[in-house]
């Protein structure tokens, strides 16, 4: 018997009492009068940003009034016309480095936490990651409530990867001291579109 197994071993022998587990087909998670606005206030105290596009606008021209610095931005999506970098082409994340502003398609969001549900939608799914900035364009009509709900409209492509984002990455673990891009985006955008 191995120690993991002795341990594990040691521990079943020594429970008093057991409990069966919860039936979870019972649980419903909290609901919003308004999911949107519980989405829009939740991606806002997370340090994100919300913008709603206005029938008719134009992504490029909204992507540009942003982030009007942007050297490099990468995106696959057909609509990004200004993208310098196209994650389903550059032949290594490495090739990502440097990147200004990604771009990425999200499928929906969710209302209690600011989560966006993001498939692998790109060769590369380090452009989620490495861009500074991260502009994730979502359809308005797309949030749930709570994670209940988003788990059972999970699907996977043929990648077989996908993330929940919320807003930019960040960490205060070291001296208490808030670091905004410490693992990915320094920021990040919710782009709702009508």
């Amino acid at each position: 018997m191995s120690t993991k197994e002795e341990i594990l071993s040691k521990y079943r022998n020594n429970i008093q009492q057991r409990f069966e587990m919860p039936d979870l087909t019972d649980i419903k998670g909290i609901t919003y009068p308004d999911p949107l606005v519980q989405f829009i206030s939740m991606t806002q105290s997370v340090g994100g940003k919300v913008v709603e596009m206005e029938p008719g606008q134009n992504i490029n021209d909204l992507i540009k009034e942003l982030y009007p610095d942007a050297k490099e931005i990468a995106s696959n999506l057909p609509e990004v016309t200004i993208a310098t970098r196209n994650p389903d082409t550059v032949g290594s994340p490495q090739a990502l480095n440097g990147t200004d502003v990604g771009v990425i398609e999200g499928k929906f969001g969710v209302a209690e936490n600011a989560c966006v549900w993001v498939p692998q939608q790109m060769e590369e799914k380090a452009v989620c990651f490495i861009s500074e900035n991260l502009v994730i364009l979502l359809k308005k009509s797309e949030i749930v409530n709570n994670m209940h709900e988003a788990y059972k409209r999970i699907e996977f492509n043929d990648y077989g990867y996908g993330t929940f984002i919320s807003g930019p990455s960040k960490t205060a673990d070291i001296a208490q001291v808030l670091v905004m891009g410490a693992q990915a985006a320094r920021s990040a955008t919710v782009v709702l579109i009508p």
